[in-house]
């Protein structure tokens, strides 16, 4: 299952798996794009190993890094109690 956590103001939205059983979790980033309906990338934590990057350049996927580098406390938290709406109690 994947949970909403972040839609950046290009459209960009970045969402989260649950935790996985040897304790990683997978951040999945799309962005619309009106060539190639969307670009994407993976970021597995707490590794902050990427994979399948496709239609980012160097200069977005640093920046990508910079913001899950910066929220990847909350993410885990989140991918351990069910996404944000479980954990907060929504």
């Amino acid at each position: 299952m994947m949970y909403p956590f972040l839609t950046l103001t290009d459209g960009t939205e970045i969402v989260h798996s649950e935790m996985h059983e040897d304790n990683t979790v997978k951040v999945y980033i799309e962005k619309p794009d009106a060539n190639d309906c969307f670009h994407h990338a993976v970021c597995m934590l707490p590794m902050y190993e990427w994979q399948d990057i496709f239609g980012f350049s160097e200069d977005e996927i640093s920046g990508y890094m910079k913001i899950i580098q910066s929220t990847a406390h909350l993410i885990l938290q989140f991918a351990r109690d069910g996404g944000f709406d479980n954990a907060s109690g929504l």
